[in-house]
């Protein structure tokens, strides 16, 4: 056997920073255990082929996904949140909003965009879970509240993406007055007979629930999420009782009436704007249309 398969010196050792290591975000497993490329899963919507396992995402991919060629025009993109209660908790909250930019590269937990989506103008509100748990502070009530101003300027319909925690406990009653403010917004929308799309992914929860993600003209989900006000042991501690299997699914939720439909991530372009037509009584457009 020659030296190329042998190793002639011993002891030799390689620094930590020096080892090479497989390359992160080659592979992804969900939940099921199933594992699968992650080239393959951007080409299948987030959506693991094997198990159906709806990722999740945030704004950009939802963009890449609704967006016509994932163009678009961002609003208020540099709109970022303040700390005027000067709160702490293991950390100020200043410096949670820093780390938080840091981490994400973005200015707060919703990005909002004007654009064609089946070559029909529509403004998109998405919010990104990795921003603070996707909590509801102030920038987040007001860059929706922006949003649906534009759409009712533009007399175009509005699509809010909710993916949350709840509301930002960092903003105290600040944080939960954008909830009488975008439902406020809604109403405006309403009046001016723009049709509104509400869409719960995984998950939706607290304040974003119980205000704008629950007013949609047509409420709509991803299967599987998370959708609920209080967490279930909240929920089981209140009542005294057992959940039933299932709770707070997607599918429990539209079950007990709360949703409208549930669809698949790759179905979510053609769905959504199907509604849109419904809704404002047009012909019914198709995906070839905006080829």
């Amino acid at each position: 056997m020659t030296a190329w398969f042998r190793r002639k010196e011993k002891g030799i050792q390689t620094a930590t920073e020096e080892k090479k290591d497989t390359p992160k975000g080659l592979w992804y497993k969900s939940p099921t255990g199933k594992i699968v490329e992650s080239e393959v899963l951007a080409k299948n919507y987030y959506v693991s082929p094997e198990d159906d396992y709806h990722v999740r995402v945030g704004s950009k991919e939802y963009f890449e996904i609704l967006f016509d060629n994932n163009k678009f025009r961002e609003l208020d993109a540099k709109l970022t949140s303040k700390d005027p209660l000067k709160f702490e908790d293991t950390k100020k909250y200043s410096d949670r909003l820093k780390a938080a930019q840091k981490k994400t590269g973005l200015n707060d937990a919703v990005r909002t965009g004007f654009g064609k989506s089946l070559d029909k103008d529509v403004v998109i509100a998405c919010m990104d879970f990795n921003f603070i748990g996707g909590s509801m502070g102030s920038v987040v009530g007001e860059k929706i509240a922006r949003a649906i101003d534009y759409a009712i300027k533009r007399k175009v319909p509005f699509v809010m993406i909710s993916k949350s925690g709840g509301a930002r406990m960092m903003e105290a009653a600040l944080s939960l007055m954008q909830l009488a403010k975008t439902s406020a917004k809604l109403a405006q929308l309403a009046e001016a007979k723009l049709p509104y799309i509400s869409l719960c992914t995984d998950p939706t929860t607290g304040g974003t629930t119980a205000s704008y993600a629950m007013l949609g003209d047509i409420n709509i989900s991803e299967p599987g999420a998370l959708i609920g006000f209080a967490g279930p042991r909240v929920v089981k501690e209140a009542t005294g009782k057992e959940l039933p299997d299932g709770f707070q699914t997607a599918e429990f939720v539209m079950e007990h009436g709360f949703l409208d439909f549930i669809s698949h991530r790759r179905d979510l372009k053609k769905k959504i704007n199907l509604y849109i037509d419904l809704i404002q009584n047009i012909p019914v457009r198709t995906e070839k249309a905006s080829a």
